[in-house]
């Protein structure tokens, strides 16, 4: 940090701010001991007066972690085409976990919507079965991106056939 009698600019008191939250969300303050410094961080003229603010915090530098394990640069990755090929799940390709979530979440809402419908009917008399509106027109639209992505009409393969 410069000399503590300069003056601080509003972008210095931003990344005091920013890094009071960081040790807020971090419990090392309280909401009171923020919002205490927070006003006073605004409120400083010099980068002494902001110095102050983080002097009994820790350094914002992160401690030292081991990088994460990767790849050496000399695999092949497996292709999509293979790896349904060699048994892997075509669910596993990244489109196709979205898709599976939305599946599972349209059969979820499905069953909740019926098992409403059923209790209402048992108490009061089935009358218009309205739950079709609900199952109906989501379930169409996930059967249409379904064959989509099964015909490879999705993505960018899909953009390159229909140019």
């Amino acid at each position: 940090m410069p000399e503590p009698h300069l003056r601080a600019g509003d972008a210095d008191r931003t990344a005091t701010a920013d890094l009071l939250g960081k040790h807020m969300a971090a419990g090392r303050l309280t909401l009171d001991e923020y919002d205490e410094r927070l006003a006073r961080a605004y409120a400083a003229k010099t980068y002494g007066e902001l110095a102050e603010l983080t002097a009994d915090l820790p350094s914002a530098r992160p401690a030292a972690t081991p990088a994460p394990a990767t790849r050496p640069p000399t695999a092949p990755r497996p292709h999509p085409v293979a790896m349904r090929s060699c048994g892997g799940s075509p669910w596993s390709r990244p489109g196709h976990r979205d898709l599976a979530h939305a599946w599972r979440a349209w059969l979820t809402t499905s069953i909740t919507v019926l098992a409403i419908y059923v209790m209402t009917g048992v108490i009061g008399g089935f009358g218009y079965p309205w739950p079709v509106w609900v199952i109906g027109p989501w379930g169409l639209v996930l059967l249409a991106q379904t064959s989509a992505q099964r015909l490879g009409l999705d993505g960018d393969r899909g953009r390159q056939l229909g140019s």
